[in-house]
């Protein structure tokens, strides 16, 4: 299995992002995206992959599980770039989408003395998700947070792109993520493979494979450990999936963030939070596209 290294030139083929003639060029944007999370509890998470997913899109759609609208309403008050779309139509707006995120914030499993576990608001969520995941098997899904910890890896559409931390992998595959990265390597290639999956982890060497090939990311601090950081990369990633294909797209996510929290550490030592490290990410994509 040869294991290919990603670095900043890969963005010279990207298609996300182009120049256009104008906003209203025929056919020529940057997509759009739908993005369904959220819950009475947790709304920042939704937040952060709308706010990270809105820099990148022509066009990013929310639904909600919640039914008081809640959710929306704090968003709003914290973001504008996005639509909310009520959660009975959010199939029409699936339909209409380069690319779909599920699951961040949503309401989820939790761990007891018997192991993982689904309550009521686990079981709304697992129904909520496997119903569009079923409808929508087709689409270019991004399975995140609460939806991927109440699934099982055969559920999952193939191809679909996930990023699993550690909990959820051995949620999903019933083993551990190995510690040596060159054996991670080949699991991460090896379950991929398995399951018609595009896999992402998060760690100080970042592995994405398809099954097909293998990439390692480097780079990044221990800044990175902060909540919400898995949110922000998923925006991120289903941003650049709207054009772009999932392997590059979830490089490209683990990359960009990486080299954001590098910044932010020049003159911050870890002094940051998530909110910095989004508000970084473009400097950095600037950077990158004005030196190829």
């Amino acid at each position: 299995m040869e294991i290919e290294i990603f670095d900043k030139s890969w963005f010279k083929n990207s298609k996300t992002l182009k120049k256009v003639v104008s906003k209203y060029s025929s056919g020529v944007t940057s997509g759009g995206v739908t993005i369904i999370g959220g819950s009475k509890l947790f709304h920042g998470a939704p937040l952060m992959a709308l706010k990270a997913a809105a820099r990148i899109v022509s066009m990013v759609y929310f639904g909600s599980p919640d039914d008081d609208k809640g959710v929306a309403e704090k968003l709003k008050s914290s973001l504008f770039n996005f639509i909310w779309v009520p959660f009975e139509d959010v199939g029409s707006y699936i339909s209409k989408s380069d690319a779909i995120l599920i699951g961040p914030g949503m309401m989820r499993s939790h761990v007891n003395e018997h192991g993982f576990v689904c309550d009521d608001e686990g079981v709304k969520t697992r129904n909520f998700a496997l119903n569009l995941l079923t409808k929508y098997s087709e689409a270019r899904w991004v399975i995140d947070g609460g939806a991927l910890q109440v699934l099982s890896v055969n559920e999952l559409p193939k191809n679909s792109m996930i990023s699993p931390n550690r909990k959820e992998f051995v949620m999903l595959f019933g083993e551990e993520m190995e510690e040596d990265y060159g054996m991670r390597a080949e699991q991460i290639f090896r379950l991929a493979n398995k399951y018609d999956l595009v896999i992402l982890t998060k760690d100080e060497i970042s592995i994405v494979s398809d099954g097909k090939r293998t990439v390692k990311i480097f780079g990044g601090n221990e800044g990175l450990v902060k909540g919400a950081t898995g949110d922000l990369i998923a925006g991120i990633l289903v941003g650049f999936m709207a054009k772009d294909d999932p392997l590059f797209s979830a490089c490209a996510a683990s990359y960009l963030t990486k080299k954001a929290a590098e910044k932010l550490a020049e003159t911050r030592g870890l002094m940051f939070n998530t909110d910095d490290v989004a508000d970084a990410v473009p400097e950095i994509y600037g950077e990158v596209m004005k030196n190829l």
